[in-house]
């Protein structure tokens, strides 16, 4: 079904058009389909608990190449919660997550661990408050680069759009 018939379909409207935007909020990019991306200027939405994070700055080198600050998990400021699954055969032990907006990339997060095939993960991130506001655009959570257990990565082949901002913290 597309948006048109949506609207002719009035009588339909409300229960098809939901059915549509929630199919359309899925998606499977390489070995990670992301089924739910919730950037939250507050408190995060239930059932999603704190992602990895040492004690201490969490830094990592990013798909970029460059080195990248990730917040902790810290009430009352902004979270980034995703929920996705690993598609991929293989056990994947991190996974980079790119928050898109407005066709550009707004942050990133690390997820550390270990993420069985199938498995259904839901985290959530802290991010820095500069994130917000996200304009109009839809925000969309892509993944950047995965690394397995027997020690291959996967990248994304179609990064998305970088600015030089996100590095500033």
């Amino acid at each position: 079904m597309n948006i048109r018939r949506c609207f002719i379909a009035a009588g339909f409207f409300v229960i098809s058009c939901a059915a549509l935007i929630s199919v359309s909020n899925a998606r499977v990019i390489g070995p990670i389909n992301v089924s739910r991306c919730d950037p939250e200027s507050g408190a995060a939405p239930p059932g999603f608990v704190s992602a990895y994070y040492p004690p201490g700055p969490f830094y990592y080198r990013d798909v970029y190449g460059y080195r990248y600050y990730q917040r902790a998990v810290v009430a009352p400021n902004p979270t980034l919660s995703i929920d996705y699954t690993n598609v991929s055969p293989l056990a994947a032990t991190s996974v980079e997550f790119g928050l898109v907006a407005r066709g550009n990339l707004v942050a990133e997060v690390k997820d550390v661990g270990t993420f069985s095939p199938n498995a259904e993960i839901k985290h959530r991130f802290g991010m820095n408050p500069n994130v917000f506001p996200l304009g109009t655009a839809l925000a969309r959570c892509v993944p950047l680069r995965v690394t397995f257990a027997n020690g291959t990565r996967w990248m994304n082949p179609h990064l998305p759009a970088l600015r030089r901002s996100l590095y500033e913290h």
